[in-house]
């Protein structure tokens, strides 16, 4: 019956990942999985998070089915921590926010619901974006096409000619936007970019849709939803997906959100509405367990100031690992400009590496990168980042 299925490929990046894990070296090093790890390699416990799971625990009762919409707390916190305790848009109820499996559930619920009341726009993500971004909205039944943005020659941003493509689309296209923390290559727009972006978006009555993966990773919880708040200040209808896999490390409880800024109240509960919908008749209501811990870090005030103080040094310590590489390469290839590791914001850097020399680093080295180059930096530590600057030299030399 099944012997016109053909076999799955595989994921990139999974399937990197299983490799190293069967690769028996003992010096060997992964900056392929987008995981953060700590100084000695492992998968931290945060301390806010082990404390309210541990409240949870004194208090066990019954777990009915969340509503299709999500639990109202963990909603709730969601739109402070993603638009600000002062939004307007949030005060006047005109965000329907979605709890979801993950960000990833949040981008196919999101994709699905434009996939029905936007069913002859296309999709333009970045060049290059997450690979899961171009499957999800064509699993929705979208085209996806892709708008310039990374430039090669000088680790940043071909803004004139992004700008220029974006301007150019119909009206109703949707753009998928990082709002921080570029995946895969860690480069950002300025300020004075996204205003310009804001005004073309506005101007040409386009479809933003940002993915928020990494928040409090780039330069502060604040800070890396500028664009989020800049839109919603200018009156864009626009889509946001976030997770807290990575600023709460809870990679496997799989806690996201969907929110969608709309014109006013009334139309906010007709897309909530039509979103729980999309729920009913996919997954029907999201998990219990990790929304509950991320309400009670949120809206407990000593639990999220310490949880904030946790994040900071996370991000601090990524900070650091730039600098670390950048000052090692430098060191040994004396001349070249490695200032683009400092340059670049989050969990992930473009190296720069073609993919031959990405294989070199496996097969000599036992350093694991993703073929295009793209280098998790949280894996990066005290223990292993001269190994990996030798490595990464010794390919460039």
């Amino acid at each position: 019956m099944f012997q016109h299925v053909p076999a799955f490929p595989g994921d990139p990046i999974l399937s990197l990942n299983e490799d190293f894990q069967q690769d028996p070296r003992a010096g060997k090093v992964n900056l392929g999985i987008g995981i953060y790890f700590d100084d000695a390699g492992r998968l931290p416990v945060m301390a806010a998070v082990r404390e309210a799971e541990e409240g949870l625990a004194r208090d066990i009762g019954p777990r009915p089915y969340l509503p299709m919409e999500g639990a109202a707390a963990y909603r709730a916190a969601v739109q402070q921590l993603v638009f600000g305790s002062r939004s307007e848009a949030v005060r006047t109820g005109r965000i329907a926010t979605l709890q979801t499996p993950g960000g990833s559930g949040a981008l196919r619920v999101g994709s699905d619901f434009l996939k029905t009341y936007f069913g002859t726009s296309q999709v333009w993500i970045s060049d290059p974006s997450w690979d899961n971004h171009r499957a999800i909205f064509e699993g929705s039944g979208f085209k996806v096409k892709a708008y310039p943005y990374y430039d090669a020659a000088t680790g940043g941003v071909r803004f004139d000619e992004m700008l220029g493509a974006i301007g150019a689309l119909p009206a109703r296209s949707i753009v998928l936007l990082h709002a921080c923390c570029h995946n895969p290559t860690g480069v950002d727009l300025t300020r004075a970019q996204w205003a310009e972006l804001v005004a073309v978006l506005q101007e040409r009555q386009l479809v933003p849709f940002l993915d928020m993966a990494y928040q409090g990773f780039g330069d502060g919880l604040e800070e890396d939803a500028f664009a989020i708040r800049a839109m919603a200040a200018a009156g864009l209808r626009f889509f946001v997906a976030n997770s807290f896999s990575k600023n709460f490390s809870l990679y496997g409880e799989r806690c996201g959100a969907l929110s969608v800024v709309c014109a006013d109240e009334a139309e906010a509960q007709r897309v909530l509405g039509q979103l729980k919908s999309a729920v009913r008749r996919n997954y029907s209501n999201p998990p219990t367990y990790g929304a509950r811990v991320v309400a009670a870090v949120l809206n407990t005030p000593a639990l999220r100031e310490r949880w904030q103080e946790e994040l900071q040094a996370m991000r601090a310590r990524i900070h650091a690992m730039r600098g670390q590489l950048r000052a090692g390469l430098e060191s040994r290839l004396p001349g070249r400009d490695f200032s683009c590791f400092t340059r670049q914001r989050g969990m992930f850097s473009y190296t720069g590496l073609a993919p031959q020399q990405v294989q070199r680093l496996r097969e000599s080295h036992g350093v694991y990168l993703v073929g295009s180059g793209r280098m998790c930096v949280a894996g990066l530590s005290v223990r292993n980042i001269e190994v990996v600057a030798d490595a990464m030299a010794d390919v460039l030399a």
